[in-house]
């Protein structure tokens, strides 16, 4: 017996709650954790409310992101034994996979060893947002040294993991806030130069910054009306990736920007990074090599305990974190 959060109807925070359920030995090529520590991330907030890509099956689980202690392994699965200190790279289905739990069970090719100087909150605060920057920057991208990038939502963890990610390559990373407010504790993250977009006429200022080369690269969590500023800015051939859609005004497609500039818009999801043992496993060496060096640091914004999860899912949906919430259990 362990216990669970779960949630029987779509809602804010407080349909969640902590339910204590039987959890079945591990199937073959599985493997069972004792959860230390959760990584909270906004597309549980999304399924919670009914308005993910994935379906909640009620009474649903939920959750991407865990660290612990291997408890038992399934048949088949080599590598890992009782007491390995492990983190969970996000699986394609939290409904089938859910993280929020005193005992979870992962497919064992999702289990990492993670260095052992970890906490299991930095453990578990790794994986998602590192894996999302990773995919867009470099993976998709192909992001090169002295490139120009503009990272939205930057305040968001992927938005400093961009920030990480991009400096460790040598390019320059431009964040965007849609206020002043966190200019300092963006550019003490590593940012080059911090752009309010609620404050500064976007296009301008990132012309500023780029100059005649422009923006190559922008990773956009937001879309609405800044795609058109966006692209203003960009450089020739350069590409825009699209991973979320937290503005809720319509998204124009700015066409004559797209035919002049021959840009790219892409649509991204973390899961095609997941779903691909070659890639994934490009991301994950880079992700701990980063660690291993120390430039890849995951900013926690604040931890809370496991009983506390309405509270902590409140504080996800204020969106005045900087950097990853964090839940022990």
């Amino acid at each position: 017996m362990a216990r669970v959060v779960r949630f029987h109807r779509h809602g804010g925070p407080k349909v969640l709650g902590i339910e204590t359920v039987n959890v079945p030995l591990p199937a073959k090529g599985e493997v069972q954790i004792r959860i230390r520590a959760l990584g909270l991330n906004r597309a549980e907030a999304l399924l919670r409310s009914g308005s993910y890509i994935e379906t909640a099956q009620f009474p649903s689980g939920l959750g991407l992101e865990a660290a612990g202690l291997v408890e038992a392994v399934g048949k088949g699965v080599a590598g890992f034994a009782p007491g390995d200190a492990v983190s969970i790279v996000p699986p394609t289905s939290m409904v089938r996979w859910p993280a929020y739990a005193e005992l979870a069970t992962f497919p064992a090719e999702l289990v990492v060893k993670h260095p052992p100087d970890l906490s299991f909150e930095t453990a578990a605060a790794l994986w998602m947002q590192y894996l999302t920057a990773y995919g867009a920057l470099v993976d998709i991208a192909g992001l090169l040294r002295g490139d120009v990038v503009a990272i939205t939502a930057a305040s968001s963890s992927v938005g400093l993991a961009a920030i990480q990610i991009a400096n460790r390559i040598g390019a320059v990373p431009v964040a965007l806030s849609r206020t002043s407010a966190k200019r300092r504790a963006l550019l003490d993250a590593g940012a080059a130069y911090v752009v309010a977009s609620d404050e500064e006429d976007i296009a301008a200022r990132l012309a500023e910054i780029a100059g005649s080369n422009g923006v190559r690269v922008v990773l956009d969590a937001v879309g609405g009306p800044a795609f058109e500023p966006l692209t203003a800015a960009m450089a020739p051939r350069g590409i825009l990736i699209e991973y979320g859609g937290l503005s809720p005004e319509p998204t124009p497609f700015p066409l004559f920007n797209v035919l002049t500039k021959s840009l790219v818009l892409r649509g991204y999801l973390v899961h095609e990074i997941v779903r691909d043992p070659m890639r994934l496993g490009r991301a994950k060496a880079f992700i701990l090599d980063g660690v291993a060096d120390d430039t890849l640091k995951p900013i926690i914004a604040r931890t809370f305990k496991f009983e506390d999860i309405v509270e902590a899912h409140r504080f996800l949906e204020s969106n005045t974190q900087f950097g990853k919430i964090v839940v022990t259990v």
